[in-house]
Formats: C-alpha cells, sequence, structure tokens
C-alpha cells in the first residue's frame, strides 16, 4: 500500500453531550477509494466535516501529506483564516444536496472558486472546466443554470467543480442519496471512472454495491467508533463484528443501476 495520504489520529467530537466520534483513528493511502459504511447517525457525516474543518474538532489531529489540518506547527494554536482556506483547497468536498450556486450556470460554478479563492487565470480555469464538464458528460450543459438541471446532472456538477480545485483526496458525503433511484448509476459512474483514474477519495454512503465493487477498503462507523475496518471481500462476506453482521443483515440488494445495488436509508 501508498503511504498515507489522510491519517487522522483520536478525532472526536461532541454537540453539547452527544458524542459524535469517539476517538477516531484511520488512514486513506493516496489513490486510494474507502467507503464508510454506517448507520444513520452513527457520525459519517461529521466526520467528513471535521477532516476538513468545516466543523472543528473537540480533539484529535488530522494530517493531509504530512501537513496537520486546522492547527498551526506546534499545535497549540489555530490555523488563520487564510491558512486554513488554503489546506480545505487540497480537500475537495461533494455534498448530499449539491450545493451549487444558484445564480451562476454550470460554468460559472465551476470556475468561481479556481478564479477567486487560487487567483488563476481566466484562459486557463475556463479551458480546464470545460474539459471537466466534458469528463462527467455535461458539456451540453455549460450555459444552463443549477434549476433546470436533474439531481443527477447536478451532482456530477458538484463534483466536477470539486475538481476544479486540483484536490489531493475527494471526500464525498452521501453522493447519492438525495437522487432519484433511476439517476444514481450516472453518477457513481462518474465516481469509478475517478477511481480508474487513481483519484483519492473517502466516501461516506449507502451504495452497497459500489462499496463491494469500488472500495480498496471498508470502514464501518458505529456510534461514533471505528468498529470494522477490512478489505469489501472480508467485510461483506465474513465480518468479524457482531454490529457489522447486523448492519449488513439490513441489505435489502435494491438496484441502483447496472452493476451497484443500494442498501435502504
Amino acid at each position: 500500500m501508498n503511504p498515507p495520504l489522510l491519517e487522522v489520529d483520536g478525532l472526536r467530537k461532541s454537540f453539547a453531550d452527544n458524542v459524535v466520534l469517539d476517538g477516531i483513528d484511520m488512514t486513506v493511502a493516496r489513490g486510494e477509494t474507502v467507503c464508510v459504511l454506517g448507520p444513520s447517525g452513527a457520525g459519517k457525516s461529521t466526520l467528513l466535516r471535521c477532516l476538513n474543518w468545516l466543523e472543528k474538532p473537540d480533539a484529535g489531529v488530522i494530517r493531509l501529506g504530512g501537513e496537520r489540518i486546522g492547527m498551526r506547527a506546534g499545535g497549540n494554536v489555530p490555523m488563520r483564516d487564510a491558512e486554513l482556506a488554503r489546506m480545505r483547497t487540497r480537500m475537495g468536498m461533494v455534498f448530499q444536496h449539491f450545493a451549487l450556486w444558484p445564480h451562476m450556470t454550470v460554468l460559472q460554478n465551476l470556475m468561481e472558486a479556481p478564479l477567486h479563492v487560487q487567483h488563476r487565470p481566466r484562459a486557463e480555469v475556463r479551458r480546464e472546466a470545460e474539459a471537466l464538464l466534458q469528463k462527467v458528460g455535461l458539456v451540453d450543459k455549460r450555459d444552463a443554470f443549477p434549476a433546470r438541471l436533474s439531481g443527477g446532472q447536478k451532482q456530477r456538477v458538484g463534483i466536477a467543480r470539486a475538481l476544479a480545485m486540483h484536490p489531493e483526496v475527494l471526500l464525498f458525503d452521501e453522493p447519492t442519496s438525495a437522487l432519484d433511484p433511476e439517476l444514481v448509476g450516472e453518477v457513481l459512474s462518474v465516481m469509478d471512472d475517478l477511481r480508474r483514474d487513481g483519484m483519492t477519495m473517502l466516501i461516506v454512503t449507502h451504495e452497497m454495491g459500489f462499496a463491494r465493487e469500488a472500495a480498496n477498503r471498508i470502514v464501518f462507523i458505529d456510534r461514533g467508533k471505528l468498529v470494522e475496518e477490512a478489505v469489501p471481500e472480508h467485510f461483506f462476506t465474513a465480518p468479524r463484528t457482531e454490529r457489522a453482521r447486523q448492519f449488513l443483515a439490513r441489505y435489502a440488494g435494491t438496484s441502483s443501476g447496472p452493476t451497484f445495488s443500494r442498501m435502504p436509508a
């Protein structure tokens, strides 16, 4: 396995008296696809939001490429906003509910952050944005506004927008859960293409078929704890823990595409 790109040690997060993450330790290697599974309320989405400090962790250390996220050298002083913004550009985030800017066209959505956060040349940004729309099959929608897109198209734009920042890792927060079943396959297909291209991805998902076929590794979280970690073949055929076996017993195998199947939420 490649050396870790993303390292998480002792990550903890609570909201009032509710402990959401309780000492998470994990790594993601460069080029690896890791799927995070677990029941609703297990802490999966909070994990992603803590990784890029959209939520400030209560404790723990997160490193990307060996550089600590959120805290300055020495670990006692939080990063300034500009420093944190720079770190966040290295982690692309794809949200459950798309989070596109409704007043901007598809092309403008892709160009906005590279232009105004990374201050890259407009001609270069536009050229790359058009290439990304080609990659996700939406060149013909470049001048459309989000309200004119299907859910699957919006999510593909969301993926392209994240890629426009040249991230080192992509974080997916249940990217298909807001989609009608017939639209799920088109988004999973784009994600599978990224996997084949060697993109590093950490994916919170209920898409069991996709996790089984596409992931290098499964991380199973329950009640804020990392309960089990295994390659897909072992996790899905011979889970070690009773909690994982109970979770998988709910899997009903409903179809969300030609090869990927979905577990009911």
